[in-house]
């Protein structure tokens, strides 16, 4: 019955959205699971319409490039960047300023939240050792990457997401993205530096290379390896090969390596994010099957609110992403989108990405940094995040609104 799984659908998404089930130990992807193995098992979705309403081509692309990724990390080239950029700590100003560069370049080519992954220990050890207030710097950092990560399609999940259900090309994404986000990476930069000017203006204490062991340490060769493949993927990203076919046939000749172990490769791959994803495609297939979702939209409509006008779908795409996250409210508004209409689905990804800077867990980089900052006793409070995450949102989302004005 429709009623069954609209109601298991709304349960899925609130659990979501508050990010756990209380008295279990679930987190957002344990939930997304649960959520379509309750459509399975309750007959309302057959599992060859489970399977089938998986977009495949999603996540080869996404596991492509995880497989890419891990390249970079086990080849020591995250450690060996993070380190290049400590070396101007002695000027804070300039040392923010090229981690959050650093950090929104890298984004936009090897996903956001394996960039964070990598660099908040690094950060974290140096700039303590230094004597100086890290919690600007990992929070410029996670800003940083989530506003990066909207430039390109590959930059970030929801982003891929969108590209390949748009069937977006890749140059042309990038001439449209790219733009609004440098301007709101400037904005971002100057804000964090305003809110935190007096932790910036302070003189850090002399320093040596921060202790690296149980990093991994540049290996030239595989980093070499790694960036020639990524140069090769972005070749390809601009011919007529399928994006995960290009993709998937990189991480296949990377993974024939003499001295990098297939299960240490595999073993940085985010399976979770990726079951995450499987089991969001089944829920929002249900519940898309019922015309319940098309009824709000209409609804919405009547009352003035048209989803596919670019000012409303803007706000409402990040109202939607810091309620349930990006990644699942991408899903449910790309139903929506006109295909032939290209200005919408950029703008879904750049509202839904900017959107994850305004509280902690608004995205999963987020998350990553301040979790891993933790491990070193450094506390970054929702009331931290907000001081920054709020105007940045609010600046980004004006670069949004003047982008509109301007194309």
């Amino acid at each position: 019955m429709d009623s069954v799984v609209v109601a298991l659908a709304f349960i899925t998404y609130a659990a979501i959205a508050i990010g756990g089930i209380p008295g279990l130990a679930l987190d957002r992807t344990g939930i997304a699971l649960l959520g379509a193995i309750a459509m399975i098992a309750t007959g309302e979705m057959s599992t060859h319409d489970a399977v089938m309403s998986i977009d495949v081509p999603t996540i080869l692309l996404l596991y492509g490039l995880m497989v890419l990724s891990s390249q970079f990390r086990l080849g020591g080239f995250y450690t060996w960047a993070a380190l290049k950029i400590t070396s101007s700590l002695n000027r804070p100003r300039r040392f923010l300023l090229m981690l959050m560069s650093a950090s929104a370049f890298l984004s936009a080519l090897l996903m956001n939240d394996i960039v964070c992954l990598a660099f908040t220990p690094v950060v974290a050890v140096a700039v303590m050792d230094a004597g100086l207030n890290p919690v600007p710097f990992l929070i410029g950092l996670a800003v940083a990457s989530n506003i990066g990560s909207a430039a390109t399609i590959i930059g970030n999940p929801q982003n891929m997401l969108i590209g390949q259900l748009g069937l977006l090309d890749f140059g042309r994404f990038f001439l449209w993205c790219g733009p609004p986000s440098v301007f709101a990476l400037g904005v971002a930069y100057v804000i964090v530096m305003v809110i935190h000017k007096e932790e910036l203006a302070r003189v850090p204490a002399p320093k040596e290379r921060p202790e690296t062991s149980g990093w991994p340490e540049l290996n030239r060769r595989q980093s070499a390896k790694g960036i020639v493949a990524t140069a090769v993927l972005m070749g390809l990203f601009f011919t007529s090969v399928p994006r995960e076919i290009s993709a998937i046939c990189v991480a296949g000749i990377l993974l024939c390596s003499r001295s990098m172990h297939t299960r240490s490769i595999l073993g940085l791959v985010d399976w979770h994010l990726l079951t995450l994803f499987c089991g969001l495609f089944i829920v929002i297939k249900a519940f898309e099957m019922t015309g319940v979702p098309l009824m709000i939209v209409d609804s919405l409509g009547a009352r003035g609110f048209d989803i596919r006008n670019l000012f409303v779908l803007t706000m409402l795409s990040g109202a939607l992403s810091n309620l349930v996250s990006n990644v699942p409210a991408a899903m449910l508004l790309t139903k929506f989108l006109d295909p032939s209409r290209h200005a919408q689905w950029y703008v879904l990804a750049l509202s839904s990405t900017f959107a994850g800077n305004l509280i902690t867990i608004g995205s999963i980089a987020n998350l990553i940094t301040f979790e891993q900052a933790r491990a070193y006793g450094i506390e970054i409070g929702f009331k931290e995040h907000a001081r920054v995450g709020i105007p940045v949102t609010a600046a980004s989302f004006a670069v949004i609104v003047v982008w509109l004005a301007v194309v």
